[in-house]
């Protein structure tokens, strides 16, 4: 499960490097992130309580607070989704993710993944792309750096929070409710 105090040291080697063109402390709320990644917000809440993509920027701490997503979690979202629009199994992807995290890939932009549709490989090169062809199984490429680029426009059209500024969370009927009692 997620832990209250944020992402686990393991999320940091996912993504090492400076890939966002948005500033590290440039966070996106969960109906943005569910936008720009093209999820439900109750799948990103699942993948969030599992660990499955832990907000980099602000976990969520308790009833009424928001997690807060970087550019870089964002990326991992979309990889996700495209990954299961593709047929691949959440376990699978688990799998991938997991292998990445491992690993401590340094730039996902220069990442292939592909699938037979059972499983999820990586591709680092040309001659690995050609020696997995040649096995007669059909592959699902997806190259990471045209995800960023969908990112990278989408997230010109939606809002952005700064990590330090403190917002009030609350909706509407929240504040009707609070000055109301006080009336």
């Amino acid at each position: 499960m997620a832990s209250a105090t944020g992402p686990g040291p393991w999320q940091d080697t996912l993504f090492e490097g400076d890939f966002a063109p948005v500033p590290a402390d440039l966070g996106y709320r969960g109906p943005v992130a569910c936008q720009a990644a093209g999820i439900t917000y109750r799948q990103l809440d699942y993948w969030a309580r599992t660990d499955l993509v832990v907000p980099e920027i602000r976990d969520a701490a308790g009833s009424g607070s928001q997690r807060l997503y970087s550019f870089r979690d964002l990326l991992l979202l979309r990889v996700v989704r495209r990954l299961l629009d593709a047929g691949i199994a959440l376990h699978q992807i688990r799998i991938a993710v997991d292998h990445l995290r491992a690993r401590g890939v340094a730039d996902l932009t220069q990442v292939t993944l592909l699938s037979d549709g059972a499983s999820v490989y990586e591709c680092t090169s040309d001659n690995e792309i050609i020696d997995l062809v040649k096995g007669g199984q059909a592959m699902f490429a997806l190259a990471l750096g045209s995800v960023w680029q969908d990112i990278e426009g989408t997230l010109t059209r939606l809002p952005a929070h700064r990590a330090d500024q403190e917002t009030s969370w609350t909706d509407e009927l929240a504040a009707r409710r609070r000055a109301k009692r006080s009336a």
